[in-house]
């Protein structure tokens, strides 16, 4: 009873992550292309209070657009390899895009993910952690920060370690990262156990389901149909929400990488985070 009772009070109105909810729009990625006000106007119709784009800066638009119709938005998806392979010394393609992301008002910048090239032995993990610190400390003089989101790859065992390892030994106090649980889970680790570990690492959470029954470890891509709305899988949200807060987490987003129906998965999330 006493777990129930905190699961709801995790997901009461007056939690921080409930009040200000947000949506990685890749998951809408289709539907942003064809019609990018009509798509945002359903994000912000469905209750969600901020979305997180993805590409930028080339997609700036979103930002914008997403701000004219009231939703917050703090963090972006961008172009990483001027991160993650720099193309001098000073960091100046990176400088480029901190510059655009301080005139969007943005608070956040999110490594989305890693070549094969840049994974293929610890070493490469290591090398990419300290390009990453050094381009975290540049972000952080410029009041944004940086953060790394993982897939299930990470995971993966390589020699005596793995390639995430790597990154919670070697990323410096600047650097953070952004949790994605479904990939955790894939891995077959436990999010909450993770999000504990790396309690005041974590910056923000993507919050997304996959299907029950799948045989895990998986480190490589999934069926479309893995991936579910809050509540039709595997993964309880509820504690994680609550471990969140424990961690110190800034925001929570949505995501679901793959639907028939990304509009009605969407708000088949919502309703579950709404109906607790």
């Amino acid at each position: 009873m006493a777990g129930s009772l905190q699961s709801l009070l995790a997901l009461a109105d007056d939690n921080v992550y409930r009040k200000n909810i947000g949506l990685q729009i890749y998951t809408l990625r289709n539907q942003l292309k064809a019609d990018l006000k009509g798509t945002l106007k359903a994000v912000a119709d469905a209750g969600y209070k901020q979305v997180e784009p993805y590409g930028f800066p080339g997609e700036l638009e979103m930002v914008n657009v997403a701000k004219d119709l009231g939703l917050g938005v703090h963090s972006t998806h961008f172009d990483w390899e001027a991160a993650v392979n720099p193309s001098d010394d000073g960091y100046s393609d990176f400088k480029k895009i901190i510059d655009k992301a301080n005139g969007a008002g943005l608070s956040h910048l999110v490594v989305p993910y890693l070549h094969n090239k840049d994974r293929k032995n610890l070493d490469d993990y290591k090398r990419v952690a300290g390009n990453l610190n050094k381009a975290a400390v540049i972000a952080k003089k410029a009041g944004i920060q940086l953060a790394y989101h993982n897939h299930s790859f990470e995971f993966q065992p390589m020699q005596e370690s793995t390639g995430y390892d790597v990154f919670v030994q070697e990323f410096g106090d600047e650097m953070m990262f952004e949790v994605d649980v479904f990939w955790i889970k894939a891995a077959n680790l436990d999010p909450v156990s993770l999000i504990k570990g790396l309690s005041g690492r974590i910056s923000q959470l993507h919050l997304k389901d996959i299907k029950k029954g799948i045989n895990l470890p998986i480190y490589g891509g999934l069926p479309k149909d893995a991936f579910k709305e809050l509540g039709n899988g595997m993964i309880s949200m509820e504690p994680i929400i609550e471990a969140a807060k424990a961690a110190g987490v800034a925001h929570c987003h949505v995501e679901q990488d793959q639907s028939p129906d990304p509009i009605a998965s969407i708000k088949e999330s919502m309703v579950y985070l709404k109906g607790l």
